[in-house]
């Protein structure tokens, strides 16, 4: 850019249609759209704004710097627009989250016969960092790439790393994981872009032997070991609850990045182990490295887990005040929760107040309520559940939130009012759902699950075992099933819990002293945390927990959050 402008104040050279294509691009890549506009300006004077290269440069400037409407206009100008035309445009839509005039441009494009190539299909699902929050596609459209995708005669590295990593931040995890193993299956070699992009989707999953399967095969392939592999190694062990093997691979990096360390300190606060998270952010500053924003998040998610309320104030403050850090939603989340999780309610919502008004969401909320449930404060839930209906109506979490704390309290009219309202919305609940995996083969349960193979083994097991809890001193807590059942059944509908069901059949199909590893997509519920401490007590196992917010660590009865969650 600064080459184009020494040019045209000099004069001695006059820039043609090649000059204004190779400048604009220049301008789209640092986001100077006002560069970007002098340049358009000075094409329409001299007469070289219509070359179509330059139309197609502007389209992609103007896209890329967030005004997809003059990059339209541009675009409905050209009589035969080209497909790199449609790609630029495409690709426009895409950056700026307009997925349904992505995909419907895509649509136009096969219509009118022209042929996707891989730089169609990078465009339709841009490739971030797998450590990265864009959420820019959606299922329906995750299937017209995917069709695109498969229709590609010859397939690129580029085509097969878009697909893969836009399976794994679109959570469609197990999709990446198949198209991974159809690469391997084809003999084409990965990169470490396509490493990355598949460890992210073994984290999400928590699948533990895919995950040590990806990381044979980087031996394997011999692949260079860069700062982005190894960072998304070290998240796959720690989601897959191995933060020893996680630890390990970080001590052994030779140049850490900030997101590795952020990574890291993350990773032990979701194992609940905040002492070691403040220890390793204190490494990193040692280590003359700065922050970012991402580290507080991390730092601060690791106090609020590990009930370290003034350790977590100090960060809060430092953040703000030493670093200029503006504090986000995610980190009013993480104080709230804080305060919350330590039974200061009061102070918890005073501090919402003090809040930037754009930080002040559902998370916030949200957290302020989980609070309340533990803490049995009926009357701040309501004042919390309130903003939250009308924030997130369709949110169904809120309502079971709730009810369930008037129903511990015993106020079954107003829990009964709370379960009429989401019901008139036909809202549904979220099932509960626990995974295991036993080899390499994962295993689903839902609650009362009686589909598995097993299930008459399982059940009768449960039964034995659920003998020698009681024996060890376990009392089912029924205090959040259904307040209309009577006291057998809830104790019925708690004991076929899906996490006890998958760690029942975990003990019936592992040697004794063999690790149980599980993963449950909503948060454990008071019971079934209870009770699998007994079940590490009575059959001298560690049991593993993952839950929708931390790891748990059962062993000879205790738990690693130390009943703090």
């Amino acid at each position: 850019m600064e080459a184009f402008v020494r040019m045209v104040r000099a004069g001695s050279a006059q820039p043609d249609s090649t000059t204004l294509s190779s400048v604009l691009p220049a301008a789209a890549e640092v986001a100077d759209v006002t560069m970007g506009r002098c340049v358009h300006a000075f094409g329409e004077k001299c007469g070289l704004a219509q070359d179509e290269h330059v139309v197609t440069a502007l389209i992609s400037l103007y896209a890329k710097c967030g005004d997809t409407e003059c990059a339209r206009r541009l675009f409905d100008r050209m009589v035969v627009p080209d497909l790199v035309a449609y790609n630029a445009l495409i690709s426009g839509y895409s950056v700026n989250g307009m997925v349904g005039l992505s995909v419907e441009l895509f649509k136009d494009l096969v219509t009118l016969g022209l042929r996707p190539t891989s730089s169609t299909l990078v465009a339709l699902i841009p490739v971030h960092s797998p450590f990265g929050h864009e959420q820019l596609t959606r299922l329906n459209d995750m299937d017209s790439a995917r069709k695109a995708f498969d229709a590609m005669p010859e397939k690129t590295m580029e085509s097969w790393n878009a697909m893969i990593s836009g399976y794994a931040q679109n959570g469609l995890t197990e999709k990446a994981v198949a198209l991974f193993q159809k690469m391997q299956a084809l003999n084409v070699p990965p990169n470490p872009l396509t490493i990355s992009s598949t460890l992210s989707a073994c984290a999400q999953l928590g699948a533990l032997s895919l995950g040590k399967w990806v990381h044979k095969i980087i031996s394997k392939e011999n692949l260079e070991l860069n700062v982005y592999v190894i960072t998304a190694l070290i998240d796959m062990y720690v989601k897959c609850g191995s933060i020893v093997e996680a630890r390990r691979i970080f001590d052994r990096m030779d140049n850490k990045n900030v997101v590795s360390w952020n990574v890291m300190i993350s990773g032990y606060g979701l194992h609940g182990q905040g002492a070691e998270a403040l220890k390793l952010y204190k490494d990193m500053l040692d280590a003359n490295l700065l922050p970012t924003s991402s580290t507080f998040l991390s730092v601060l998610y690791a106090c609020s887990h590990g009930g370290l309320v003034e350790e977590g104030r100090t960060a809060f403050r430092s953040m703000t005040s030493h670093y200029g850090f503006t504090p986000g939603i995610e980190h009013c989340t993480c104080m709230v929760d804080l305060l919350g999780r330590a039974g200061r309610l009061k102070e918890a919502y005073e501090l919402i107040s003090e809040f930037p008004k754009s930080a002040i969401g559902p998370g916030v909320w949200g957290a302020l309520l989980a609070a309340c449930m533990v803490h049995k404060d009926a009357d701040l839930a309501k004042l919390a559940s309130q903003k939250l209906f009308e924030l997130e109506p369709e949110n169904t979490g809120y309502y079971v939130l709730l009810s369930n704390l008037y129903t511990s309290k015993k106020q079954y009219s107003e829990a009964a009012g709370v379960r009429q309202e989401a019901k008139s919305k036909k809202l549904v609940k979220t099932p509960g759902c626990t995974l295991i995996e036993i080899g390499d083969k994962p295993h689903v349960f839902m609650a009362g699950d009686r589909a598995h193979p097993q299930s008459d083994a399982i059940y009768s097991y449960l039964e034995k075992l659920t003998t020698k809890m009681i024996e060890a001193g376990y009392r089912p807590d029924t205090e959040a099933a259904l307040y209309d059942v009577e006291e057998e059944e809830k104790e019925h509908m708690v004991k076929v819990h899906s996490e006890k069901l998958a760690i029942a059949f975990g003990l019936l199909n592992t040697e004794p002293g063999t690790e149980i590893r599980i993963i449950k997509n909503l948060r454990v519920c008071l019971d079934c945390h209870n009770a699998t401490k007994i079940i590490s007590k009575v059959t001298q196992r560690l049991i593993v927990v993952r839950d929708a917010s931390r790891f748990h660590h059962f062993r000879d009865g205790v738990c690693s959050c130390g009943d703090y969650w």
